[in-house]
C-alpha cells in the first residue's frame, strides 16, 4: 500500500523512539518465550496431567477477552495513559511472583487468571501506541516488532537447557527478570501523550461494524486456534519423542530466528504481495506444519524443517494482520479499540478454544491428534479466508 498523493507521509521515528519501542517488545516477548514453551513443562513436572496444563493455557487467553477491552476503557479516560502501561506490567510482575508459593491447588489457577489479566491488558494498548507512532508508515512495524521475537528467541533458545540443569522450579525465578525488564521499558512511555480516542464500548459496536472486519477476525481466531496444539503441548510432544531440553530449545531457536528473518522482510512482502495473498500462503504453510509435527516428531530433521514454516505461520501473518487492521481502521482514534477487539476476539476466544481443543485431543489421542486438529483449523481458515476475499476488494487499501 503506498500513501495517497494527499497524505503527508509520517516521518521515521528516531532512533531513541525506536529504541523504546523495541525495549518493551523485546521484554514483554522475551518473557513470553519463557511461558509458552515451559509452563507446559513446569506443570507437568509439578504432578498435573494434560488437562490442567491446558486450563493453564486457557486462563492465560482468556485473559486476552475479558482485559484489554475493560483496559481500554480506562486508557481512553486517562489524560496520562502511559501511567496505566506501567501499572499493568508491574502488577503483572508481582503476581507472577505468586508462583514461587503457589504451584498445586485452587491458588495455581487464581495466580494464573490474575496474572493473565493485567500481562494481557497492556500489549493491544502498546500496539495501538506503536501504530499510532509509526501513522502511515505501519509497514515498518515489523523492524520494531522483530525485537520481540529476538527476546523470545533468547529465552526460548536457552531455557530447556538451563532447566535441565537447574531443574524445573528455577523456571519462575528465570522468567522474573523478564517481567521486571518489561515495567522497566513502560516507564519509558509514562509520560506518551493520550491518543486521540472515543468511548471503546461506543468504539467496538461501529468498528464490528465495518465491512471486512468480522471476516479478518474470524480468520485470525482460525487461526489462533490452529495454534492452541503448539502452545500447549509443542514442548512435551518433542519430550515425548525423545528430544532433551537443549534439542527443544534449539527447535523453538530454529523458529523465532525465522520469524526475526521474516519480521525484517515483511514489510517488502506485504508492500508487494498485499496482505491477503501473503495470509493465504501463511495459512497453507502452518496447516503443513502441524502435518509434519503429528506425524514426524521423533525426526530432529523433520522438525527442524516444520520450524522453518514459524516464518510464515506466525510472523508474515501477524504482519498481514496488522496491515490489514491499519487498512480498515485508518484513524488513529480508533486504534486501540481495533486492536483490543483483534486481540480479545482472536488471540482471546480462539486460544481459549484452541487450549481445551489441544487438551481434549491430547488427553484422548495423545500428539498426533492434537497437532492434526490444528492443521484442520489452519485448513478451514484458509477456506473462509480464500472465500470471502472478493468482499475484501471492497474495502479501501
Amino acid at each position: 500500500m503506498t500513501t495517497p498523493p494527499h497524505t503527508v507521509a509520517s516521518p521515521r521515528l528516531s532512533p531513541a523512539e525506536f529504541r523504546r519501542y523495541a525495549l518493551f517488545y523485546l521484554g514483554y516477548y522475551g518473557a513470553l518465550g519463557a511461558y509458552t514453551p515451559y509452563i507446559g513443562r513446569w506443570v507437568s513436572a509439578n504432578g498435573h496431567g494434560g488437562y490442567a496444563v491446558g486450563a493453564m493455557l486457557a486462563l492465560w487467553y482468556g485473559g486476552r477477552i475479558l482485559a484489554p477491552p475493560t483496559w481500554a476503557r480506562q486508557v481512553a479516560r486517562s489524560p496520562a495513559p502511559g501511567h496505566w502501561l506501567v501499572a499493568g506490567c508491574a502488577l503483572a510482575l508481582a503476581v507472577f511472583a505468586g508462583f514461587t508459593r503457589f504451584d498445586h491447588g485452587l491458588m495455581l489457577f487464581v495466580v494464573m487468571g490474575v496474572f493473565a489479566l493485567f500481562f494481557n491488558a497492556v500489549m493491544p494498548q502498546f500496539e495501538a501506541m506503536t501504530l499510532n507512532a509509526l501513522g502511515t508508515r505501519n509497514h515498518d512495524y515489523g523492524k520494531i516488532r522483530m525485537w520481540g521475537s529476538v527476546g523470545f528467541l533468547l529465552v526460548a533458545a536457552s531455557y530447556g537447557w538451563l532447566l535441565d540443569r537447574l531443574g524445573n522450579d528455577a523456571f519462575i525465578w528465570l522468567t522474573l527478570p523478564w517481567l521486571a525488564l518489561t515495567a522497566a521499558a513502560a516507564w519509558l512511555h509514562r509520560a506518551d501523550p493520550p491518543s486521540p480516542a472515543i468511548d471503546p464500548g461506543v468504539a467496538r459496536e461501529r468498528l464490528w461494524r465495518r465491512p471486512g472486519t468480522r471476516r479478518l477476525l474470524c480468520t485470525a481466531l482460525l487461526m489462533q486456534l490452529g495454534f492452541g496444539p503448539f502452545y500447549v503441548f509443542y514442548t512435551l510432544q518433542l519430550q515425548a519423542h525423545g528430544h532433551d531440553g537443549f534439542a527443544v530449545g534449539l527447535l523453538w531457536a530454529i523458529g523465532v530466528i525465522c520469524e526475526i528473518l521474516m519480521f525484517w522482510q515483511a514489510p517488502r512482502l506485504v508492500q508487494r504481495f498485499g496482505a491477503h495473498k501473503l495470509m493465504a500462503a501463511c495459512l497453507i504453510a502452518t496447516a503443513l506444519r502441524w502435518t509434519l509435527v503429528a506425524f514426524f516428531a521423533d525426526s530432529f530433521a523433520w522438525m527442524a524443517l516444520a520450524q522453518t514454516g514459524h516464518a510464515l505461520s506466525f510472523a508474515a501473518f501477524h504482519a498481514g494482520c496488522m496491515r490489514r487492521m491499519a487498512e480498515l481502521f485508518p484513524a488513529r482514534r480508533d486504534m486501540a479499540s481495533a486492536q483490543g477487539m483483534l486481540y480479545g476476539f482472536s488471540g482471546g476466544i480462539g486460544g481459549v478454544l484452541g487450549a481445551g481443543m489441544a487438551a481434549f485431543a491430547w488427553q484422548h489421542g495423545g500428539g498426533a491428534a492434537a497437532f492434526v486438529a490444528g492443521a484442520g483449523c489452519a485448513l478451514i481458515a484458509l477456506c473462509v479466508h480464500v472465500a470471502t476475499q472478493r468482499f475484501a476488494r471492497s474495502v479501501p487499501a
